[in-house]
C-alpha cells in the first residue's frame, strides 16, 4: 500500500508541476482565437487533472478520517487543519472543474459567458497545483509531514 501511495504522490507532484508551468507559459506560445481559445495541451492535461481530483478527494478523505480519529481530545492540531483543507479544497476545485469541463463539452449550455468560464479555469489552474503538490509531497514522505 505504501508503494501505491508513493506512486500516486509522484503522479500528483508531476501533474502539479505540469499544470503550474503550462498555466504560466501558455500565453507565451499560444495566441488565442475565437476558434481555439486554449492550447491543445489542455486536452491532455484535463483528463489527468480529473484523475488527480478523484485521487485527491479519496486520499484527502482517508487523511481527514485518520486525523479525525487521532484528535479525540478536541484539540485542533496541524494535521487536522491540513487534512481538512486538502479534503475540502479538493471538493471545491472538483466541483468547479467538473462544472466547467462539462460546459466545455456541452456548447448548448449558455447560462454563463466565455469570460466567466475562463475565469473559473484560471482559478482551477492556480489552485489545483497547490493542492495536488501538497498531497503528493505528503504521500511521498510516507504519509507524514515530518
Amino acid at each position: 500500500m505504501d508503494t501505491l501511495k508513493r506512486i500516486c504522490g509522484l503522479f500528483l507532484v508531476l501533474l502539479a508541476v505540469a499544470v503550474a508551468v503550462h498555466t504560466v507559459v501558455e500565453p507565451l506560445y499560444h495566441t488565442s482565437s475565437a476558434g481555439q481559445p486554449y492550447s491543445s495541451l489542455w486536452n491532455i492535461l484535463n483528463p489527468l487533472m480529473a484523475l488527480a481530483i478523484a485521487l485527491g478527494v479519496i486520499l484527502g478523505y482517508l487523511r481527514k478520517k485518520a486525523a479525525d480519529s487521532e484528535g479525540d481530545s478536541g484539540a485542533v492540531t496541524r494535521e487536522f487543519v491540513a487534512a481538512n483543507v486538502q479534503f475540502y479544497g479538493f471538493l471545491c476545485v472538483g466541483i468547479m472543474f467538473f462544472w466547467n469541463w462539462f460546459i466545455l463539452h456541452s456548447p448548448e449550455f449558455t447560462a454563463i459567458g466565455a469570460e466567466t468560464a475562463s475565469l473559473v479555469w484560471i482559478l482551477i489552474d492556480a489552485t489545483l497545483p497547490l493542492l495536488t503538490g501538497a498531497m503528493g509531497v505528503f504521500l511521498l514522505r510516507g504519509g507524514n509531514d515530518a
